[in-house]
């Protein structure tokens, strides 16, 4: 008999886990339903009850606290992507490959996610810091609730560049749209994304194997991430 399990999953994400649930479900006949924000506020949720199955974050410490707090099974937590932050514009030739774009400040407007609730803007603030333009350039600064919210800033023109997660510009056997600056991960604390399972079902287990094969990791890379 086929069965649905619902997944919460970081924003960045969407597009490779996208793809590796229509695999599984190909294969499977179950259905998975993905739900899409922020990591923090997935969290919260799932502190207060939300029905999820399984919850891919895009850091490891709120997966950590769930264990630690008793929500999530013992022993299901792992890494299943390295993520990369990366300074965008759609604008060929806007953004130099050193990322210097920063420091000249010809920009009304510089697109993060929300540091408190999403990995990838706390990466992005940590970025700015280590540069020294926290303080400069914080009155230019438009937060997203999420990283799919920041790079609709960008990609609509409301923001001139943005930090944006490389796997949302990376598309496999294409090339990236506009301009970039591949952060060197010096600058910010590795983005190290792990799922925990919450509801211990066989079609979730399952699921959470799934993205652990070479399949779903072949996907995974596609899409612009490193593997654990």
């Amino acid at each position: 008999m086929a069965e649905e399990i619902r997944v919460a999953v970081a924003s960045n994400f969407k597009d490779a886990i996208t793809l590796i649930a229509e695999r599984f479900e190909t294969g499977t006949g179950h259905e998975v339903t993905l739900i899409f924000g922020s990591t923090g506020k997935h969290y919260a949720q799932i502190r207060n009850g939300a029905p999820f199955d399984a919850f891919f974050a895009a850091d490891k410490h709120r997966p950590e606290r769930l264990e630690r707090e008793g929500i999530a099974l013992p022993g299901s937590r792992f890494t299943y992507a390295l993520g990369k932050v990366v300074l965008w514009s759609p604008r060929v030739g806007y953004v130099d490959p050193h990322g210097t774009v920063l420091e000249r400040g010809e920009f009304q407007h510089l697109a993060i996610a929300n540091p408190r609730l999403a990995p990838y803007g706390k990466a992005a603030e940590e970025v700015l810091r280590a540069r020294g333009l926290w303080a400069p350039l914080a009155g230019r600064l438009v937060r997203g609730e999420n990283i799919s919210q920041t790079y609709q800033f960008v990609k609509s023109g409301n923001a001139q560049l943005g930090f944006v997660a490389y796997s949302q510009v990376k598309r496999p056997n294409l090339t990236i749209e506009g301009s970039v600056w591949s952060v060197p991960q010096a600058l910010y604390t590795p983005i190290e994304q792990q799922a925990v399972l919450l509801r211990d079902t066989a079609v979730a287990r399952s699921f959470l194997s799934f993205v652990r094969g070479d399949a779903a990791s072949t996907i995974i890379r596609e899409f612009g991430y490193d593997s654990p």
